[in-house]
């Protein structure tokens, strides 16, 4: 199975691998990781091996070069800024070691197979495609919110678990590598899942050449011209919608959209498969103007245009007509099944009364407050409010606390308690600092209480129980993203909780300039 990046069994670019140094089963490198099976040596030349971590026993894949070197030294660099985000589509990095004579990098074991593995096997359908470009788009997400890139997304490093976890493995950065080539790679990625073809030989992307393992897949069907071939022109069965937003992606001429928004965009279609071709939302919303909020997409930038009413009716009946006899399975269409002519323009359709798909979008914020368990004055808790008036330059601020980052050393932390109003859906909270070095994370509860030093401390205590996502320790930007959400359940009340605050001028404070929640 694939375990690292490209993943693919060594390339005849790869550079020749040295003995001296190479590790054996059974070994047990800095004391804690057991090497147990040697998995693949990838196209970058790096051993992959099966291990475990001896001290908490769990599996563990090391990536392990040698001899050591600038190629060693960049693979430990891209693994240390990798292990600063932590989110559930993102392999964790557990370790990075330097030996001198070789270097290995300790992460995450992922049961499952890459894209790339799960694509021989034939095209995806258009859910299960969508729901794989919603997860990488959403793992690009965390890290373009910390300013890095991760430079090297295709394939091979989008990795399916066993129980249905897409993960993105196996950052590799460097100084070619920009935020626009990421995401125009996420739309490779879309690309290839639905037609098994990698469009890598006319996009710009990072990578393209034999030597990142990125040539054994195959290159994309074009016409006599060279023009990539739209995924409906390969196969049947592709919505219009998905197929304008994976074309607009890979062309050069149309700036493609922050990682963010794309993200929101596939998950507002990330939308069970049975019901892909019978939910009207996705095609209506890119071709016409319903009076409804526009597409982040549309308002982009795009090759969708505005038709009549009527037409777009039009259209959504074709695509429901085309999916149905898609996901039927049926590659003939039934003659005596098939409608003599759809209807024109201008004939009249029966009202749809599918009710439409539930909009990602920014939530209200119906109130907030400081929550301070162990505060000596109840001082410093007011001008909340500016961390959600939509302005990040204010926001409310902790005072400044002296002796240790961690508010002086006799306080568990402070944060900003978040009130929805109602129960909603959510799909992310975007939280905007002051400055770097901030450790926090997200909680969720279902209780309210007296903003007292007692209320605040039974918050606390119940919210623990309910992390979302991952903690960020020390954090290296200014912005945290939370997307650890559970899509079937419902939220109201949040707390963003911080435990360390970063240095200023003669002691450790931090603002929050901005909170941002979006969902439906």
């Amino acid at each position: 199975m694939t375990q690292v990046g490209e993943g693919q069994d060594t390339a005849e670019s790869a550079p020749p691998v040295a003995t001296f140094g190479a590790p054996t089963a059974g070994e047990i490198l800095a004391e804690r990781y057991e090497l147990v099976e040697h998995i693949n040596n990838d196209s970058a030349g790096r051993l992959v091996w099966r291990g475990v971590d001896v001290i908490l026993r769990r599996p563990v894949a090391v990536v392990l070069r040698y001899p050591g070197g600038d190629s060693a030294t960049e693979m430990l660099q891209a693994a240390v800024a990798a292990s600063r985000v932590i989110h559930p589509n993102l392999v964790g990095v557990y370790d990075a070691i330097d030996e001198a004579d070789r270097a290995y990098v300790v992460r995450e074991w992922v049961d499952g197979q890459s894209l790339r593995e799960l694509v021989a096997h034939g095209p995806l359908d258009p859910a299960r495609a969508t729901a794989i470009g919603n997860a990488v788009a959403s793992a690009m997400a965390a890290v373009h919110a910390t300013g890095m890139v991760h430079g090297n997304v295709h394939p091979g490093t989008v990795m399916i678990s066993d129980d249905g976890r897409v993960v993105l493995a196996d950052a590799r950065t460097d100084g070619g590598d920009s935020q626009e080539n990421d995401i125009r790679a996420i739309g490779g990625v879309l690309y290839f899942a639905l037609t098994g073809h990698w469009p890598h030989a006319e996009v710009p992307l990072r990578g393209a050449t034999a030597g990142h393992g990125r040539a054994a897949i195959g290159d994309a069907v074009r016409d006599a011209s060279g023009t990539l071939a739209a995924p409906r022109q390969v196969r049947a069965g592709v919505p219009a919608y998905l197929d304008d937003l994976t074309m607009d992606l890979l062309d050069p001429a149309i700036e493609p959209p922050s990682s963010d928004v794309l993200a929101a965009e596939l998950a507002r279609l990330d939308i069970p498969g049975e019901e892909q071709f019978l939910e009207p939302t996705g095609p209506l919303r890119f071709a016409a103007d319903t009076g409804e909020e526009p597409s982040p997409l549309a308002a982009a930038g795009g090759r969708k245009v505005a038709v009549g009413i009527a037409g777009v009716l039009t259209v959504a009946l074709v695509a429901i007509l085309v999916g149905i006899s898609v996901w039927g399975g049926d590659e003939q269409q039934d003659p005596e099944n098939t409608p003599a002519a759809l209807p024109s323009a201008s004939a009249p359709v029966a009202e749809d009364t599918t009710p439409p798909a539930a909009q990602v979008r920014k939530l209200d914020i119906a109130g907030a407050r400081v929550i301070d368990p162990d505060s000596r004055d109840r001082l410093g808790l007011d001008g909340v409010e500016k961390a959600y008036d939509g302005d990040q330059d204010e926001g409310w601020a902790t005072q400044t606390y002296r002796g240790a980052p961690n508010f002086g050393g006799y306080k568990r932390g402070m944060g900003v308690w978040i009130d929805l109003g109602t129960e909603r859906t959510v799909k992310s909270v975007q939280v905007n600092l002051s400055a770097v070095g901030v450790s926090a994370q997200l909680l969720s509860g279902t209780i309210d209480a007296p903003s007292t030093n007692a209320g605040d401390d039974r918050i606390i205590k119940e919210y623990a129980k309910a992390p979302i996502g991952q903690p960020f320790e020390d954090h290296d930007g200014t912005t945290m993203t939370f997307n650890g959400f559970d899509a079937d359940a419902k939220y109201r009340y949040l707390l963003f909780w911080i435990t360390e605050l970063p240095p200023t001028d003669g002691g450790f404070k931090v603002g929050v300039q901005e909170i941002t929640v979006q969902g439906s």
